[in-house]
């Protein structure tokens, strides 16, 4: 099996292990609130007729579809 190379990995693992706990949680928010932002603008082109009542609609019923139910 190929697998995807990925040259800057080890230089993002020691960058990782540099941070501190709290940088670790504030870099983990920041990136979710940019895959939420990235997750929206791509509903919003999908569906430029749309309000946006309906994309967040749209959103959360999608994000409920990726929900692990056996939490």
């Amino acid at each position: 099996m190929d697998i995807k190379p990925r040259p800057n990995h080890k230089l993002y693992i020691q960058i990782l292990r540099r941070m501190t706990p709290d940088e670790r949680l504030l870099k983990a928010f920041e990136l979710s609130d940019f895959t939420r932002a990235l997750f929206l603008d791509g509903l919003r082109q999908r569906f430029p007729d749309k309000s946006e009542e309906e994309i967040k609609k749209i959103y959360l019923k999608r994000l409920d579809k990726c929900h692990n139910r056996n939490w």
